[in-house]
């Protein structure tokens, strides 16, 4: 019955309409989401390969073979969302004329976030981070924030770039 209130109301005075990324015009956009996720492939990726590397699999193993698979998916799909979300929400023209290359970075970061998914070769998920990171710098850059790149502080142990707060 509410409902149906509501959607006369609207027909007689229509509503403003508001979109966002999670349908709340929040204007909160950050890459170090999708950067996490490549982390977790990158460290689940060598965790496969050191079951891998068994002459025999236990069922204690394979089980712990499937969760490790189904992770690694699932974090392979948050990468491609959150870099879509912020390439198809936050970049509008004046990124886009700023960084007209954020295109084909996005479009490869989605690749290599697709070979990630066909793959268990840690180099895959290296070359992800390696997007992701770009990925990072360029939309930092449209914060005018400076940027810099340090080794994660936990597995793998790679380099990450993080705004630089101080410079």
């Amino acid at each position: 019955m509410l409902h149906t209130l509501v959607s006369k109301l609207d027909r007689l005075m229509p509503f403003d309409t508001a979109s966002a990324h999670c349908d709340i015009p929040c204007k909160i956009y950050d890459p170090s989401t999708a950067q996490l996720a490549t982390l977790t492939i990158i460290r689940l990726m060598d965790l496969i390969n050191e079951i891998k590397e068994k002459s025999a699999l236990s069922l204690a193993d394979q089980a712990q073979l499937a969760r490790l698979v189904a992770q690694k998916e699932s974090h392979v799909q948050q990468v491609k969302e959150e870099v879509r979300i912020i390439w198809g929400d936050y970049f509008k023209s004046p990124q886009f004329e700023a960084h007209p290359q954020i295109h084909e970075l996005t479009h490869t970061t989605m690749l290599k976030a697709s070979g990630c998914s066909q793959s268990i070769e840690r180099g895959a998920a290296e070359q992800l981070l390696e997007k992701v990171n770009e990925f990072a710098e360029v939309f930092w850059s449209t914060k005018n924030m400076a940027t810099k790149k340090v080794i994660c502080p936990y597995p793998p142990s790679v380099l990450v770039v993080y705004p630089d707060f101080n410079a």
